[in-house]
């Protein structure tokens, strides 16, 4: 699920193994606001993080993600999960947290996650689905709060304070794509280059199409990020 609650945002810099993502054709990307954190009204930094530690993390396979949400709206449990990405760039810092992830491969890859790193922005369970923008992570895996709320829709009776199941990233907006690229359209070059060879032979989003947080070689970053200045086919 994506982030409802808006953050601290991370002043580090991007590492050196993210992509550059600005537009081929010098459009020029909006900037990514680095100024003082700003509290929003609903920040995920309450005062149980204080208390609570980043959750450890390996040494990353990946650096380049996708990640859905929902960008229409769908009550559950008579609440509202929609989230676009024009809802990200809304929060304040244009950051939020990336809450309500309840499956343990998707969690296990936010925990891979680095500051830096770059992920799609992929709208879900939508008339339209595919690929909106571009946001960065800003703070690796942490404690997901949502999971002791009682009221959120996401609580998790089984997990406890002690030992918690579920994580979560910070992430902040950096652009939409010069075009939204559908997921029709990306259907469409995995299955050529699945038959011919090509970067979207093993694409997640066909493999693994169930998960929310899906790894991205650099070769399948950099294919799809050069869609936006192409034709659809």
């Amino acid at each position: 699920m994506a982030p409802k609650k808006s953050t601290r945002a991370s002043t580090r810099a991007a590492d050196s193994c993210t992509v550059d993502v600005t537009p081929k054709d010098d459009v020029s990307r909006e900037e990514v606001d680095v100024k003082k954190p700003i509290r929003g009204k609903r920040s995920a930094s309450d005062s149980s993080d204080k208390k609570k530690k980043s959750v450890p993390t390996s040494i990353p396979l990946f650096s380049h993600w996708l990640m859905k949400s929902e960008p229409e709206t769908r009550l559950e449990y008579g609440v509202d999960v929609k989230f676009g990405i024009e809802d990200l760039k809304a929060l304040p810092n244009k950051t939020g947290c990336w809450d309500g992830v309840r499956n343990y491969q998707a969690r296990n890859f936010m925990r891979d996650m680095r500051e830096g790193h770059v992920a799609f922005f992929y709208h879900s369970n939508c008339k339209e689905p595919g690929i909106a923008g571009v946001m960065e992570v800003v703070k690796v895996a942490y404690v997901d709060h949502t999971q002791f709320d009682k009221k959120d829709v996401h609580f998790d009776a089984s997990s406890k304070a002690d030992n918690p199941k579920w994580s979560m990233v910070d992430v902040r907006y950096q652009r939409m794509l010069q075009r939204f690229i559908p997921l029709s359209e990306l259907k469409k070059y995995h299955l050529k280059h699945r038959a011919t060879g090509g970067p979207l032979k093993s694409m997640a989003l066909f493999t693994s199409a169930r998960l929310s947080v899906q790894p991205l070689t650099p070769e399948e970053f950099q294919f799809v990020l050069d869609l936006e200045t192409k034709e659809p086919i």
